[in-house]
């Protein structure tokens, strides 16, 4: 049981605003375990259509309940144990609604180690607060000269008032209810200010943003938290949390705080004159000084971590999603050039299947500048592997290599070929890994990227589920997060976006195979070397031979497994084999056969759903099937196209305000998107210029992948950096000059990017080469 006895369940149907009845089937299926892809596809009935969103929220919901009521129970059980806990207590507890407040609650009772406070009780000295807080009429020296005691260690009056004043603050640093109320006001009045460390600011030169710098918490993006506590660590900035933002004068109020007056309430503390008001008070204001302030300071430098934390894996975790699901090539013989100068460009040809049909090395740059020779392969290659697609790695060298390409295309229109400039991010990791080893084994390292580049223009999603998806990254300050909380996220858009589109057992890689809803790595590795063996899977029934795949895994997989031109035309769509009597039963309504039904659509539209349910299969599931029906293992993806980068400019150098241009979305972040233009160095479309119309996140507008025009509105060449806009009717800023040291005037809002941020893998690449670090 949850807060105020609601169950898990009940509780989160109210927070997804569904009937209880779905959440506890969903939870029912998923503890059985299903896979939130399966149950999204194949269990609608049972959950009353949940999607996969609210799915996946439910599944995080359901998680930290479980955890909360965990550690519920381990509170109790330590305060049972403790002899402390009555009727009232337990009920506390039992109606803490979050783990915060439940350890509110359990902070007096926490087993600790010997404060002040509690050796001032063992001297005896826990009267003296008490009579003190209640009688302020009392004079405090003349009440503390009756517990002097050298045999307890009170010298005198002092050293009593000393330990009741270390008994009082410990009360009142740990009332739950004040420290709830005092922690809600710090987070909507107070702000973070940085201050540069002495002595670091030529060193610290990327934080120079937050050099003088102060914000609201509740006005704070994920960036520029995250940035200013990477600055923190490396010892350049200074934070601290301010309770209360200055009024106009800039200064502070005289007089207590309003946190010291909160306090002072709560435990009916007054300047009435009396011979004990003044102590009290300056009680009041040390405890709240020494203890209050520090708690809540970790309290809500945790809060902004965790928010900051949440937006960054939402904004890795939805660019990633957009990266997987990018348009695929298809099947179509490519080339893949991983470029580079000294140690040249290096080839691989896959043909249409993946499969690697030539690898070469080339020197077409300095110093060898064997441009004619290079050409002569590529074109050799080209023609005797009838390859129809480019694909142009990101990296070093990457313009002069997309040269060299259109100067192919040039001298062999009759070629046909088409060249795409695709991210290369993550390449170099899966080269070097155990599965590169195992895939590619007579070739060399410094050729697996070449492949890869290849092949994840044929099928992005299947080339880098190969990869770790933190290696692919496309996120913020992805090494400042927290690993299990980014993995969980980025993991289950792995799942999603595989399940989503489907897989095709006889050609997918064991990597992509153990992404699939119910096969684990082992089950995956099997299915290939049963393939290997026995040849191409004819039916889904066969899967059912491959060790260690069961009848639960079979029922989790089997939809989502594709098998073209086999034995069972239903076998290469999405519709699960416990429906296909539903097919069946169409069919003989239509007077046909399931091969003639696949595809018809006007037979198919003239079917009533409704006709087909039954208490197995319902109207949700039936509907499906027809619409899938239609067309059959439908790819979700968009269909692909390229972007035709500007003839002559290649180089940062090239760039003039107000240049329209075509480019690719590499990155989304939270204040912007970087495009690719053509010229080594990421442009950054501020979020403040992506639209006429207010813009909240900039995923909305754009995406990773997304073809867009836009105008350069300032070239800072010395800094690199480039600044476009999506309104093309904007007016540029300013020439390709390098500008004044900005002045550290304080700033309170920037919506600016950090020249901080970064992480790894593609960011940290969008953002080097975008001159952003």
């Amino acid at each position: 049981m949850t807060a105020n006895g609601a169950s898990v369940e009940s509780r989160i149907a109210e927070e997804l605003g569904v009937r209880e009845r779905q959440v506890k089937a969903a939870v029912e299926l998923l503890d059985g375990g299903a896979t939130v892809p399966f149950v999204a596809r194949y269990r609608k009935e049972a959950t009353g259509a949940l999607d996969d969103a609210q799915l996946r929220t439910l599944e995080e919901r359901l998680r930290y309940l479980r955890e909360l009521e965990d550690r519920r129970a381990a509170v109790l059980e330590s305060v049972r144990s403790q002899g402390k806990l009555d009727a009232a207590l337990e009920a506390r507890i039992r109606e803490a609604d979050s783990k915060a407040r439940l350890e509110d609650i359990y902070l007096p009772f926490k087993p600790k180690r010997r404060t002040r406070a509690q050796i001032a009780r063992e001297a005896g000295l826990e009267p003296l607060a008490d009579g003190l807080l209640a009688d302020p009429g009392t004079e405090p020296a003349a009440a503390a000269a009756a517990f002097v005691s050298a045999d307890k260690g009170v010298a005198d009056a002092a050293d009593a008032l000393e330990g009741a004043r270390a008994i009082l603050t410990e009360r009142f640093a740990e009332d739950a209810d004040l420290i709830g109320e005092l922690r809600e006001r710090m987070w909507t009045r107070g702000r973070l200010v940085a201050k540069v460390r002495e002595g670091k600011e030529e060193a610290g030169a990327k934080f120079a943003d937050y050099f003088d710098f102060a914000e609201p918490f509740t006005e704070l993006p994920s960036h520029r938290v995250l940035a200013m506590l990477r600055g923190e660590k490396e010892d350049v900035l200074d934070l601290v949390l301010e309770p209360e933002q200055p009024g106009p004068s800039g200064e502070a109020p005289a007089g207590p705080s309003a946190y010291e007056q909160a306090i002072a309430r709560r435990f009916g503390i007054a300047d009435r004159g009396r011979p004990g008001d003044g102590w009290l008070a300056e009680t009041v204001r040390w405890a709240w000084r020494t203890r209050v302030l520090v708690h809540l300071g970790i309290d809500l430098r945790l809060r902004l971590r965790q928010a900051a934390e949440d937006e960054a894996v939402r904004v890795f975790a939805a660019n990633l999603r957009d990266l997987l699901l990018a348009a695929p090539a298809g099947t179509r013989a490519t080339m893949g050039l991983d470029p580079g100068f000294r140690t040249g460009v290096k080839v691989a040809v896959v043909d249409a299947t993946g499969k690697v049909a030539a690898t070469e090395t080339i020197h077409p740059h300095v110093p060898q500048n064997k441009w004619d020779a290079s050409l002569a392969t590529l074109a050799r290659l080209a023609r005797e592997h009838r390859v129809e697609l480019v694909a142009i790695g990101n990296g070093t060298a990457s313009r002069e290599t997309d040269r060299l390409a259109a100067d192919l295309m040039a001298r062999h229109p009759e070629l046909g070929l088409t060249k795409v400039v695709v991210s290369e991010a993550g390449a170099s990791v899966y080269s070097a890994s155990a599965f590169a080893s195992q895939e590619l084994p007579g070739l060399d390292v410094s050729l697996r990227g070449a492949v890869s580049i290849a092949r994840r223009l044929q099928d992005p999603l299947a080339e880098l589920v190969k990869i770790d998806p933190k290696s692919i990254g496309v996120g913020q300050y992805q090494h400042d997060l927290s690993e299990v909380k980014l993995s969980r996220s980025l993991d289950a858009v792995v799942e999603d976006c595989v399940n989503g589109v489907g897989v095709d057992v006889n050609t997918a890689s064991a990597p992509l195979l153990s992404r699939v809803s119910g096969i684990s790595g082992t089950v995956a590795e099997n299915i290939v070397a049963h393939r290997d063996a026995n040849g191409p899977f004819r039916s889904r029934k066969a899967l059912k031979d491959v060790p260690r795949l069961g009848p639960k895994a079979y029922e989790q997989c089997a939809g989502f497994l594709r098998i073209r031109g086999g034995d069972d035309p239903l076998d290469g769509s999405s519709v699960h084999p416990e429906a296909y009597p539903v097919v069946r039963a169409m069919a003989q309504r239509t007077g046909g056969d399931v091969a003639a039904l696949i595809g018809d659509t006007a037979v198919l539209r003239s079917l009533r759903p409704e006709d087909f349910v039954s208490d197995s299969f319902g109207l949700p599931t039936v509907t499906d099937i027809l619409r899938e029906l239609e067309k059959p293992g439908r790819d979700p993806r968009p269909a692909f196209r390229t972007a035709a980068f500007k003839e002559g400019v290649e180089k940062i150098g090239d760039l003039e305000p107000g240049m329209v241009l075509e480019g690719v979305v590499t990155n989304v972040a939270a204040f912007g998107a970087f495009v690719d233009v053509g010229v080594h160095q990421d442009g950054l479309v501020h979020v403040s210029a992506m639209s006429r119309t207010f813009v909240k996140d900039p995923r909305d507008v754009v995406k990773p992948g997304d073809i867009v025009r836009v105008k350069v509105l300032e070239v800072d060449v010395p800094r690199k950096r480039i600044s476009l806009t999506l309104r093309l009717d904007d007016e540029a800023r300013g020439a390709r000059e390098s500008r004044a040291p900005r002045s550290r005037a304080p700033r309170q809002r920037r919506e600016a990017p950090s020249p901080a941020a970064g992480g790894g893998g593609a960011m940290a690449d969008a953002l080097r080469r975008a001159g952003l670090r």
